[in-house]
Formats: C-alpha cells, sequence, structure tokens
C-alpha cells in the first residue's frame, strides 16, 4: 500500500490505540530520572526507553506510534538494533519532537514562544530518512492575570503552522499540540475561553499555509480545572465540555485528536478520554498522546534495576491496555487494578 500523509494519520489513530510520548528533552528525563535516584546517561536513557519499545503486549496491542528525541531516534538497543526498528518490528510508527522548546516571548512577560523553525526543512528530511513518519511541536499558553495575549496566541500559531507545512512538505505528519497549561487556579470557563482561542487561531493559520487538514492529527488539553482552583470540574464534566469547545472549532477533517495528559494523574487521564468516548457524536477519533501518564509506573517499577525489568514491563502493558480501553469506551474503574 502507498504510504500517504492521510493514511499514516489514520494508522496514528487507529480503534484501541494511541502514541507514546517518549520525547522527553535531557533536562526533563533527568528530573525523571532523578525521581528514582537514577544517573541520566545516554546508556541508562537508551535501556530505559528499550525496555519501553520490547513491551510486546503493548506495543503491539495498544500503541500506534512513539514520539523519539532526536537523541532517540539515533540509538541502538543493547544488541545493535535500531530503536526505530524495535518500534516498527511492534507495528507501530516512529515520530519524531523538532522544535526547539518554549522561550521566554521578548515583549510579552510570562508568556513564551516555542522556537526551532530555523533548519527546519533540512532537519525534517534527515529524520524521514531515519524512519520517523510522524512529527510533534509543542506551544504553551499558559493562563494567569491578563495572559495569554492575543499576540503570543497568534505568533504560536504561526509557528505552528509553518513546522505542519514544512512536515507535510516532506511527507511527514505533523502533530499539532497548541498547550493551554493547567498549572494555575483558573477555573473550568477560562480554560474553555482560552482553549476556544487558541484552537480558532491555530486553524485560520494552518487554513492560511495550506495545510492538509486530512495529514494533520491535533494533540490539545482536555478543557478541565487549573490545578489550583478551589472548584474542580468533574470527569462528566470534563469530558462534556471539551467535546463542546472542539465541536465549535475543530474541522471535522482533522482525522484525529490525540489528548496530552498534561499532568493530570494516570487514572484522571483515562478517565477523561474514556467519558468523552461514551458520549460520542463527534467527527474526529478521540485517541491519546500520553508521556508521563503511560510512564509512571513503569519508571518507578524499573528504578533503573535489570531485575524490575518484567515487572517495569508489565505496568507499561496495563497503563497502555486501560487506555487504548479508553479510546473504544471500554474502561470502567474496577480494572484499574495493579498490573
Amino acid at each position: 500500500m502507498t504510504e500517504t500523509l492521510e493514511s499514516i494519520a489514520e494508522a496514528m489513530v487507529a480503534p484501541g490505540k494511541g502514541i507514546l510520548a517518549a520525547d522527553e528533552s535531557s533536562g526533563t528525563i533527568k528530573k525523571r530520572f532523578d525521581s528514582i535516584n537514577l544517573e541520566s546517561t545516554e546508556d541508562n536513557r537508551r535501556d530505559y526507553r528499550e525496555m519501553l519499545f520490547r513491551t510486546e503486549e503493548a506495543m503491539k496491542n495498544n500503541i500506534s506510534g512513539v514520539i523519539l528525541y532526536d537523541e532517540t531516534i539515533r540509538q541502538k538497543a543493547k544488541d545493535g538494533t535500531p530503536l526505530v526498528d524495535l518500534i516498527k518490528a511492534a507495528g507501530s510508527i516512529p515520530g519524531i519532537k523538532v522544535d526547539m522548546g518554549a522561550k521566554e516571548m521578548a515583549g510579552f512577560p510570562g508568556e513564551k514562544i516555542t522556537e526551532g523553525l530555523d533548519g527546519l526543512r533540512e532537519r525534517l528530511a534527515e529524520y524521514y530518512d531515519l524512519g520517523a513518519r510522524f512529527a510533534k511541536w509543542r506551544a504553551v499558553i499558559d493562563i494567569a492575570d491578563g495572559i495569554p495575549t492575543q499576540g503570543c496566541i497568534e505568533a504560536n500559531a504561526e509557528a505552528l503552522a509553518r513546522y505542519a507545512a514544512l512536515c507535510q512538505e516532506q511527507k511527514i505528519v505533523p502533530i499539532v499540540e497548541p498547550e493551554v497549561l493547567m498549572d494555575g487556579g483558573h477555573d473550568i470557563d477560562r480554560c474553555d475561553e482560552v482553549t476556544e482561542a487558541a484552537l480558532r487561531t491555530v486553524f485560520a493559520r494552518l487554513a492560511a499555509h495550506r495545510v492538509n487538514l486530512e495529514g494533520t492529527i491535533l494533540k490539545p488539553n482536555m478543557v478541565i480545572s487549573g490545578k489550583k482552583c478551589t472548584k474542580q470540574a468533574s470527569v462528566e464534566e470534563v469530558a462534556a465540555r471539551t467535546i463542546a469547545c472542539f465541536k465549535k472549532v475543530v474541522p471535522a477533517a482533522i482525522p484525529g485528536i490525540v489528548y496530552l495528559s498534561g499532568g493530570q494523574s494516570d487514572e484522571d487521564a483515562t478517565a477523561h478520554l474514556n467519558a468523552m468516548n461514551a458520549i460520542g457524536g463527534f467527527p474526529w477519533k478521540m485517541s491519546f498522546s500520553y508521556g508521563r501518564a503511560l510512564q509512571h509506573a513503569p519508571l518507578t517499577t524499573w528504578g533503573g534495576k535489570a531485575e524490575n525489568v518484567a515487572a517495569a514491563q508489565a505496568a507499561f502493558a496495563h497503563r497502555a491496555k486501560m487506555n487504548g480501553l479508553a479510546t473504544q469506551a471500554g474502561w470502567k474503574k474496577d480494572l484499574e487494578k495493579a498490573a
């Protein structure tokens, strides 16, 4: 079968499957390893990710694609097999994080702009040759007093659109990720308002840059209360508000929405996804692109010790299975027994 942007995008949101975000930057993976008292060396990072990619039950049944970091897409397993080949052998699609991180936005105190457009065309061509068939670019929209500004939203939307157009030029499916952070004390109404504004602007810029939506995946936040908000919305309200917001602004041409977990607990991220799919009535597939919400359990179980690999893989397989069920509204709380 001929590989097209559309066929890759559809495979990324195949029923019962979602995306493993294993693209932590060097700084982020160090923090994760610090939490288990493990030094963040290249070998340790390789061993950890190889352990995940060799979890056959999870990779074959519930993981459609894996977002990699620049270091990881070039690494080989202990036996010399490229990690990309392990992912492909499991029937999963290798992807790559291509942004250079969110930096302070000049003239906009408290706001950030994601960098990495310079030289992106050449980097994408190389990543394609290394096996990547989709990419990811994350924009960060914070909520606080007086922010986000329209200037910040527009600048990040323009960068996302330019990135997406370059990806498609190189036959790579872009994951477009405008993340409205849940770190503040704002309520769900404020999150709803900002999420709608951000998505409306992003899709306007994607259209202006002639991005093929059928070959694009959206990775957004859910419409959810800020972590510090005294009134936390229920699972049912988060699901209903998210669907209602997205129906207003996300075109039906987008084949799938893969949510980020954004600091939610493992179980909350699964419960919210399940509740949305239980409501139904939307034109896109709704799945997951989780990092911490898939990896927290296996990372803490592993602890950097070879004797814990099997238990850590079982923990990863369990979380992948739970989220796979949630993509089809088949998850129940009583399934959340230890792996």
